[in-house]
């Protein structure tokens, strides 16, 4: 990756990578990827393709899931694999402080105070998937078994169902 002036915490995504010797790459994209649907547009993949970091409140723990564009998180799957009785989905506030990112802007590393990560098994059926990087008009493409890996996420079933 040729080095350019990045927002802070997107250096800090291209940063983590260069020293995992993950192989992948980071788009700036200036019509900005604020949704999997504008991502998969601007991307020109499959929304499936891209990766949607969702974080989850736990009895006030921080639980990142990682979920394909084109579904949706089950909370009750969710709440299973973190071993509490419900999960939501965190405000902005827990959001930033859990992930070190804004809302519509969370990679899947490095975080800050995430207690686990899981990741929906249908994502490691891609050759490539598209994760957030820190920005909502940055992008990176990596191997979903590079994600699982850097993430140290769980893999586990996490969709609902029905779309």
């Amino acid at each position: 990756m040729e080095a350019r002036s990045w927002p802070e915490e997107v250096e800090r995504v291209a940063a983590y990578l260069r020293e995992a010797g993950a192989e992948s790459r980071i788009e700036e994209f200036s019509e900005g990827t604020p949704t999997a649907e504008d991502a998969a547009k601007a991307v020109g993949c499959e929304l499936a393709q891209i990766v949607k970091s969702l974080v989850f409140d736990c009895d006030g723990r921080s639980i990142l899931v990682l979920v394909p564009g084109d579904r949706r998180a089950d909370r009750a799957k969710v709440s299973t694999a973190a071993g509490c009785p419900k999960a939501r989905i965190a405000g902005a506030e827990q959001v930033r402080e859990a992930t070190g990112y804004e809302p519509g802007a969370v990679a899947p590393f490095p975080l800050k105070q995430v207690e686990a990560v899981f990741l929906d098994r249908s994502l490691l059926g891609h050759p490539l998937v598209w994760i957030g990087a820190g920005s909502t008009r940055h992008l990176a493409a990596l191997a979903p078994t590079d994600l699982m890996r850097l993430s140290r996420a769980e893999p586990m079933d996490a969709v609902s169902s029905h779309t």
